[in-house]
């Protein structure tokens, strides 16, 4: 990832504005060094908590501009609309609920969005927000960051260009442990809000992992998923909310394949693993060793392809910033979607064509996809594994 391509075009970095994502999440951490990583973003402003007042002393405590703390999303949107430096894009990663509405009204204000995933919790909200971007014409970001991997850019990169032939069939897998205990919060005041239907979604695992799962295949494969029989539910005794899925799926050019996710399979960490198979050859990819992408060919022997290795295209290469031979991982491949993202920005704020590399992050239209995708899958599963269609 070479240059500064946002300072080139624009003169400066973009003012970024987040909401949600507090001093001590994860996810914020990640959102937060993603931005900072290719210094693309200068980060202004922010509504670091639901409670007023903690995100107020957040906001201090990270360290943001006097004054730029705000209390909610509202008032930082109108107190950044009064301003001349006013953010440029706004980032959102709060509990799915809430992702609909609060990207609605930043696009609503004229500010792009990243937002992350699931886009929302319901297709019909889903439809909505994909029509108000398409309308806008701003940019908006979905941070199905797996994406962002060099070697997965290279499957694409390879698929797009004919190496596997027509692709006959997927194997996607997503697989965790970090759920298999039988110790669930019970319902009520301080449930953790992925375990609230009403907050996390209609299925757990679907939300949580099984879109990153879909997004995988359908960004590498290029193809859409047409119907899936699904079996979805919960494997802990007792649990009341998904923590298992999995589906045949019937893909848009005849091919097929097989999805399972799971948060339940005790001591596995993070088991993303996704095969692709045209009748040249087969790739796999694993995120557990992200460097490497192992392409077998129908004729040949099998090879194991590296970022800025023998054979490396140009899709991928832009996606690593080191030298052959040192790891880059799960930070630097969410920053990739955000210096994309960037890129993609500052063009439409100066009214230029940017580089066709910096368009591959996922969009409104990867988060409708993704929900039409758990939606079937769900009204799958309630009819005991009938095939659902899952198009528009």
């Amino acid at each position: 990832m070479g240059g500064n391509a946002v300072i080139g075009i624009l003169g400066r970095r973009l003012r970024l504005g987040v909401v949600g994502g507090g001093t001590r999440s994860f996810i914020g951490g990640m959102h937060r060094q993603a931005a900072r990583l290719d210094d693309r973003y200068e980060l202004v402003a922010g509504v670091l908590s639901g409670d007023p007042q903690t995100a107020l002393a957040q906001g201090r405590e990270l360290g943001l501009p006097k004054g730029r703390a705000y209390p909610s999303l509202l008032s930082m949107l109108e107190a950044e609309a009064m301003r001349p430096d006013r953010i440029d894009v706004v980032a959102i990663m709060t509990p799915n609920d809430s992702h609909f509405e609060y990207a609605r009204l930043a696009l609503r204000c004229g500010l792009h969005v990243i937002c992350d995933k699931p886009m929302t919790n319901s297709l019909e909200e889903a439809e909505a927000l994909h029509a108000m971007v398409l309308k806008t014409g701003l940019v908006f970001c979905l941070t199905h960051n797996y994406t962002g991997y060099p070697m997965v850019r290279q499957a694409r990169a390879m698929v797009e260009g004919g190496q596997l032939g027509t692709i006959r069939m997927v194997q996607v897998e997503y697989v965790q442990g970090g759920k298999a205990s039988e110790n669930d919060p019970p319902p009520g005041p301080g449930m953790p809000w992925r375990f609230d239907p009403k907050r996390g979604g209609p299925s757990l695992v679907m939300g949580d992992i099984g879109t990153h799962a879909h997004n995988l295949l359908r960004f590498i494969t290029g193809l859409e998923v047409e119907e899936l029989a699904a079996d979805l539910g919960s494997v802990v005794p007792g649990r009341r909310v998904d923590d298992f899925a999995g589906a045949l799926l019937r893909l848009e050019n005849g091919g097929r394949g097989s999805f399972w996710v799971t948060q339940a399979a005790a001591g596995v960490e993070n088991a993303l693993r996704i095969r692709v198979s045209g009748q040249l050859g087969s790739l796999e990819w694993q995120q557990e060793l992200p460097q490497v992408l192992v392409w077998k060919p129908q004729e040949g022997p099998a090879q194991t392809l590296t970022p800025n290795g023998p054979g490396c295209l140009p899709l991928a290469r832009r996606s690593s910033r080191i030298v052959k031979g040192h790891p880059e991982g799960f930070p630097e491949a969410f920053a990739n979607l955000y210096s994309d993202a960037a890129e993609a920005i500052a063009a439409r704020i100066a009214g230029v064509e940017a580089d066709p590399l910096a368009l591959y992050f996922p969009g409104s239209a990867d988060g409708l996809a993704g929900l039409r995708f758990v939606t079937a899958a769900v009204e799958s599963s309630r009819r005991n594994g009938a095939w659902v269609r899952c198009g528009a």
